[in-house]
């Protein structure tokens, strides 16, 4: 019987963790699927004042800020890294596991475009901070409007 209980608690546990690392998936509230392709994943992401996520998961991608933000992240580790936002700047980050915090006292809003297959694997050796260039950004925003623009 214990046995059981204690497998059965562990299969739950591990299926929690498991759906706990989709953003869209564990915080459906701060994280939305905008679209999807072969290539790319775009996620809207919104955090009122002072709101909190649970630990999750993103591939590496670009993230355009479409407000400014008073930010504080915590990577699976502890590690804790506070970054002030400015509204309309794109930054390129490696695939990462963390919690986000919104420090300030005004809604924060961005897209997350998530790079799929080998682009993002390739892509982990450029550190967080370094920013995507006009021309990166251009060709992503280029691609999702291709994509779903209508006939």
């Amino acid at each position: 019987m214990l046995c059981r209980f204690l497998c059965a608690a562990t299969l739950c546990l591990m299926v929690n963790i498991a759906a706990a690392q989709d953003p869209t998936k564990a915080e459906p509230k701060h994280y939305k699927l905008h679209f999807e392709n072969e290539h790319v994943v775009v996620i809207d992401i919104h955090y009122g004042p002072r709101e909190r996520s649970e630990l999750h998961e993103h591939p590496g991608g670009v993230v355009v800020n479409l407000t400014a933000g008073h930010l504080k992240f915590t990577d699976q580790n502890g590690k804790v890294q506070e970054v002030y936002a400015k509204a309309g700047e794109s930054r390129w980050f490696p695939p990462v596991k963390h919690k986000v915090e919104n420090l300030g006292d005004e809604t924060y809003n961005a897209v997350y475009i998530a790079i799929k297959g080998k682009s993002s694997a390739a892509a982990t050796d450029h550190p967080q901070s370094s920013p995507v260039n006009s021309l990166q950004i251009a060709q992503i925003l280029a691609a999702f409007a291709q994509a779903t623009a209508r006939p």
